[in-house]
């Protein structure tokens, strides 16, 4: 199974027909998924999220379903490179130890494409619809619309990394698959 994950910003988050609400709008997030199908529709299924703003994870906990937590996040862009920390505000529930954190600086490294069908690329990113299971065990499922993803390769200097294991993921110890997007605009509706 791939893993991904995923540092990026939230911007300009809104509901459809008004302004971006302060404090909602603009976040720092991270997310633990992996890639799955479900009645033949591929989706994303999500270990775990962790974002900047406590009032965007309840509202998303309440009306998604989806496992998001509170997190102090920090986000630089110095030029082209991208310096990205979170730790998680708590640890999860049945694990010891530290919260959950992720740090790592990384660039775009190369033209954008689009990735073309076929590829483990367009398989990763062509994607409509994010899965979770609720407590009473329910598939919830909320779709989502984009266009095709401007991607680039990337490369990472990573420093810590803790999210996968948090998870009970071990993550391989070879070279991480890395993609840049510098943009990408996204509708989403449960």
């Amino acid at each position: 199974a791939w893993v991904g994950i995923v540092p990026f910003r939230v911007s300009h988050a809104s509901l459809r027909g008004l302004p971006p609400p302060p404090l909602l709008s603009h976040f720092p997030e991270i997310n633990v998924r992996t890639y799955v199908t479900l009645r033949g529709i591929p989706g994303v299924y999500f270990f775990s999220l962790d974002a900047g703003s406590p009032l965007a994870v309840q509202i998303a906990r309440t009306v998604f379903h989806l496992p998001y937590f509170s997190a102090q996040m920090h986000m630089e862009q110095q030029q082209e490179t991208i310096h990205f920390q979170s730790q998680r505000n708590r640890i999860p529930k049945g694990t010891k130890g530290s919260p959950p954190a992720y740090e790592g600086l990384y660039h775009p490294n190369g033209p954008v494409f689009f990735a073309p069908r076929g590829t483990l690329e367009y398989w990763l990113t062509e994607r409509y619809c994010l899965y979770t299971v609720t407590e009473k065990k329910w598939v919830y499922r909320v779709d989502i619309q984009h266009g095709p993803w401007p991607l680039q390769l990337a490369a990472l200097t990573g420093r810590c990394n803790t999210m996968a294991s948090a998870q009970g993921i071990s993550l391989p110890d070879q070279p991480p698959l890395l993609h840049f997007a510098r943009e990408q605009d996204v509708l989403f509706w449960p």
